[in-house]
This record gives C-alpha cells, sequence and structure tokens, in this order.
C-alpha cells in the first residue's frame, strides 16, 4: 500500500490541513530520504520524512500508512519521531511577531472632526 505525502502529513497531524502539507511540500520545507518531495509523491514504510516547521526541524520514519483521520492516539504510532524536543520559545521572536501599535478599543473610525484634524496635519507636513 502507497500514501500520498500530503495525506500522510495530515492523517499523522504534522499539518492541520491537506491544504497546509501540500504547501509546504510544494514550498520545499518536507524532504523524504534527503530529496525535497513535491505533495504527490508516494511514501512506502520506512521512508524518512524531514519537515522544517518554523523554529523545530523533526525528523521521522514512517511506520505504518494511513490515509484516512485517525485518532490522536493512534496518529502518534504512525511514525517514530527521531527529532529532539522541541526548543524553549524564544522571547524576542515573540515580540518581534506582535503587531506594531495597538489601536484604543472603541475607538472606531474617526469622525468629520478627526478626519480634518488628520487632513490638516498632513497638509502642514507638505
Amino acid at each position: 500500500m502507497t500514501v500520498r505525502l500530503d495525506k500522510w502529513l495530515q492523517v499523522a497531524r504534522f499539518f492541520k490541513s491537506r491544504a497546509d502539507a501540500t504547501r509546504a511540500c510544494e514550498t520545499g520545507r518536507v524532504k523524504v530520504n534527503g530529496t525535497t518531495a513535491k505533495p504527490h509523491r508516494h511514501l512506502a514504510v520506512g521512508d524518512r520524512v524531514e519537515i522544517e516547521d518554523h523554529d523545530w526541524p523533526r525528523t521521522v520514519v514512517v511506520h505504518e500508512l494511513r490515509d484516512r483521520p485517525v485518532a490522536k492516539a493512534v496518529a502518534a504510532t504512525l511514525f517514530l519521531d527521531e527529532s529532539g524536543p522541541r526548543p524553549a520559545p524564544d522571547p524576542m521572536q515573540r515580540l518581534l511577531r506582535r503587531p506594531p501599535a495597538q489601536r484604543a478599543a472603541g475607538s472606531g473610525r474617526p469622525t468629520k472632526k478627526q478626519r480634518r484634524e488628520i487632513e490638516r496635519w498632513e497638509g502642514e507636513d507638505r
């Protein structure tokens, strides 16, 4: 039995959807046996899959092939995880991901008066 790579990645719960798994394969973040793999590649038992997941590169060996969704406990038995533990999050990276400025709650759209003031400020810069 063979299963498409993108289906297996979704069934094994590496990605939430098959579309996400396909996108990861197309962007080169998934390798099978050391070579970049396309989403339609067929897996076999014993294949080594390398997944580049943000700051956590994962390496897994395929133990079982499934093409239908399974329970979370069963999904964990489909592969042998050879990657180390997830690294601790970098607090600086977390701060950089935040939006640059927060809007005041309930401020909504500017009123006509506020809009005219904004236009007046912008006109002074010219």
